[in-house]
């Protein structure tokens, strides 16, 4: 994987995405922003899908934000930023309003754009060498309402302010102190790895219904319509029944989403 590029394998219900360009640390290029975008319309049109594992390659960078060498060319102007702040918003939504839970596998460098991806997943690991930053105070840059809100969502005003005032870098146990992520482990790909098999195990509408609600509450959404026919098909699907006759005869349930 030595090319610039969002690489995307599934099996066994679950999309395994990389981020990839390992000579810029998996820097995001304004393509590669789209191509993740699209791939998550493609994860999200896929039933089969249950989970989402998201990484960069290699052990180095998650990813250590934007590609700056192409700042020049696609943010030097007013309709270029704009066009620019879209994207990454369009991609961020994509990933937090993912029909399917994301989890973020996180080794090295989480900088940035790096960061506001990661804090777009549902749920988030660090390997112990692990280092996070707000950078935009050290570059000029400016983030809207739009991409700020997954940071203010995860991490509230005041750690929010913080990262952002300072631009200092956090080490893996500062990060999960404050809710960059959920916890610290070792072997971190092998970690989220067993979590996402773990997650799709579980009953699919059930994991997606709960999903919808936390997008819902996290948006203050004022049509929850959505929210309550998800749970109510729940309650009207086979897998249902399925759960309460495993439970009877004490086994695995075998859920299949329907």
């Amino acid at each position: 994987m030595s090319d610039a590029a969002i690489h995307v394998e599934c099996s066994d219900f679950v999309a395994r995405v990389t981020i990839s360009d390992l000579a810029r640390h998996n820097a995001m290029s304004l393509p590669m922003w789209e191509a993740l975008r699209d791939a998550f319309a493609r994860i999200d049109a896929d039933r089969e899908i249950r989970v989402c594992l998201l990484r960069g390659d290699g052990d180095r960078a998650f990813v250590s934000g934007a590609n700056i060498s192409e700042f020049e060319t696609q943010r030097s102007s007013d309709d270029a930023v704009r066009h620019y702040n879209a994207v990454v918003a369009q991609t961020q939504a994509a990933i937090a309003r993912s029909r399917v839970p994301v989890v973020a596998a996180i080794s090295g460098i989480c900088y940035g754009g790096g960061l506001g991806l990661a804090l777009s997943c549902d749920l988030r690991y660090a390997a112990p060498h692990s280092r996070f930053r707000m950078p935009a105070a050290r570059l000029g840059l400016g983030y809207d309402v739009q991409n700020m809100r997954s940071i203010l969502n995860n991490l509230g005003p005041i750690a929010t302010a913080e990262a952002f005032y300072t631009a200092r870098v956090y080490d893996a146990a500062q990060a999960c102190a404050m809710g960059m992520v959920n916890a610290v482990v070792d072997k971190v790909f092998d970690h989220a790895e067993a979590i996402a098999r773990e997650i799709a195990l579980n009953a699919p509408l059930t994991v997606q219904a709960a999903k919808q609600a936390i997008v819902a509450i996290n948006e203050s959404a004022q049509d929850l319509s959505a929210v309550h026919a998800a749970v109510q098909a729940c309650f009207k699907s086979k897998d249902y029944a399925e759960g309460r006759l495993a439970f009877a005869q004490k086994r695995p349930p075998a859920f299949t989403g329907r």
